[in-house]
């Protein structure tokens, strides 16, 4: 069950301290948010959630798809989804999608609001 509240932001983090640190804040910020801790799990909540207004996603993650699946598979559903990247490690190639971002692991809860404000997901009033 999607929780009640704001745009729904879709959060993939497989660190489960930082995932309920992040969603905590952004349902504090005025934002629904689903959260998933793997690639697979990703999409089946996305297959889910027709109305998801972002994607906030961790590159690396367990399984058989990354963040970098995430975004391509996401934007296949809905081509103008905002699509918000984070990683801790430098990756040699990036296969970021058209106006998406990158914010660097460890970051502030701040950047990430600015950055869905920036493409156009502001947070409950």
């Amino acid at each position: 069950m999607t929780p009640v509240g704001g745009p729904p932001i879709l959060v993939v983090e497989d660190e489960i301290l930082l995932l309920e640190i992040v969603v905590q804040e952004l349902r504090d910020a005025g934002y629904t948010v689903l959260e998933a801790t793997s690639g697979e799990d990703a999409i089946r909540q996305m297959a889910a959630e027709q109305g998801l207004a972002a994607l906030f996603t961790d590159i690396r993650l367990p399984g058989v798809l990354n963040g970098w699946d995430i975004a391509e598979y996401a934007r296949q559903l809905r081509p103008e989804l905002p699509v918000i990247y984070t990683t801790g490690y430098a990756p040699d190639e990036q296969q970021l999608v058209t106006e998406s971002l990158l914010i660097r692991k460890p970051y502030r809860i701040a950047a990430v609001l600015e950055a869905l404000i920036a493409k156009g997901v502001p947070p409950r009033s």
